[in-house]
């Protein structure tokens, strides 16, 4: 039987991720595979290649074939020059940056306790109580012209309703 390590397709289209599967020869791309050895992730950046080697070296010396991208991948991790993700500045970091950039710099008051809308009015209304009967005055005169001018409706609607129907 002519074994081959080779990479077994998987994903979704233009999102690939491979396998590394040892399997027989005649069989179809992704079909059975005897063992699983490894895997290869080459959309990410850097890929990402994990092989675990020493499966890897067990099936080379019973007489298992790599394919051409197999036995690139294999040279890979043996020299080491595979690349490792750096990582970046932190998203709070990168934040800052931005509102600095834009020259809005943090406020410690600000940022603590934001204020609101209501605490503005309750402040007002504190500050100026002639204000506060003003208001209240206002807000009474419109609530009820808004019932009066209701009724006014509601009663016109009736009134003519039994009109039509005799």
């Amino acid at each position: 039987m002519a074994v081959k390590i080779r990479l077994k397709r998987m994903g979704k289209i233009r999102a690939p991720f491979y396998r590394v599967v040892v399997m027989d020869g005649r069989t179809k791309r992704d079909g059975r595979a005897i063992e699983e050895i490894g895997k290869y992730h080459p959309t990410e950046e850097p890929s990402v290649i994990e092989i675990d080697m020493e499966r890897a070296d067990y099936w080379l010396s019973h007489g298992a074939q790599p394919t051409e991208a197999v036995a690139a991948l294999l040279k890979v991790l043996k020299e080491g020059t595979l690349k490792t993700k750096e990582q970046g500045p932190s998203k709070k970091d990168r934040y800052e940056a931005a509102l600095a950039a834009a020259g809005k710099g943090t406020d410690d008051t600000a940022a603590a306790k934001p204020r609101k809308k209501a605490e503005k009015r309750t402040e007002a209304r504190a500050e100026d109580p002639e204000n506060v009967a003003a208001t209240e005055d206002a807000v009474e005169t419109q609530v009820t012209t808004e019932l009066e001018a209701e009724r006014d409706v509601k009663s016109e609607k009736a009134s003519e309703s039994p009109s039509e129907g005799s």
